[in-house]
């Protein structure tokens, strides 16, 4: 399912001549185009399973992984609020099941999640659940710390302000797991 760049493109003609803007005038007149050519990228996670990049994990067999954790995944999102954008890092944490996947594919999970009108609390809770039902995992941690424009450009205007939302699942729900993943996320020390 893509978008409908027509309709995009119509809908920011009108926008610009609704704020008083001449959409015809040089400067203006490729934009329409430029924000449907944006939005496809912004929201091709629309229709997308999250669950697809972990479809090709592997069996784990003379090894028990007991935890795995990746940081610093970068991504960006529109809320679905004000259609500003956010931006940010995940940091994933899971107990494998019987199953690994390659660590390429869970920022592929957050790539997807992202990419579609959204709010921060609800891409934590949708990529952690996506771990534990993609994986087969033990216990899930996501981390989201991201900065929000609709709080950094306008009403509060605060520049420096991020957001931090948690969500855990299964073994890494306990208090103490979660605790210590959270302290190795935050420290960047695995031990």
């Amino acid at each position: 399912m893509g978008i409908d760049r027509a309709r995009v493109e119509a809908a920011v003609a009108e926008l610009l001549a609704a704020i008083g803007e001449e959409p015809a005038r040089e400067g203006l007149r490729e934009t329409p185009t430029r924000v449907a050519d944006a939005y496809a990228e912004f929201f091709a996670g629309i229709g997308a399973d999250p669950l697809e990049p972990l479809r090709e994990s592997i069996a784990v067999e003379d090894a028990d992984p007991e935890l795995v954790i990746v940081r610093d995944l970068e991504f960006r999102s529109v809320c679905e609020h004000h259609l500003l954008p956010f931006l940010g890092r995940a940091h994933l944490a899971y107990l494998p099941g019987d199953r690994v996947v390659g660590l390429g594919r869970l920022p592929r999970v957050v790539d997807i999640i992202a990419a579609r009108p959204q709010i921060q609390e609800r891409l934590t809770e949708q990529v952690a659940d996506a771990l534990m039902q993609g994986l087969g995992a033990r216990g899930a941690l996501v981390v989201v710390d991201a900065q929000h424009q609709c709080v950094t450009t306008r009403g509060a205007r605060q520049v420096h302000s991020s957001t931090v939302t948690v969500a855990s699942r299964g073994e890494l729900a306990e208090p103490l797991r979660r605790a210590e993943v959270v302290a190795l996320i935050g420290t960047g020390i695995v031990s």
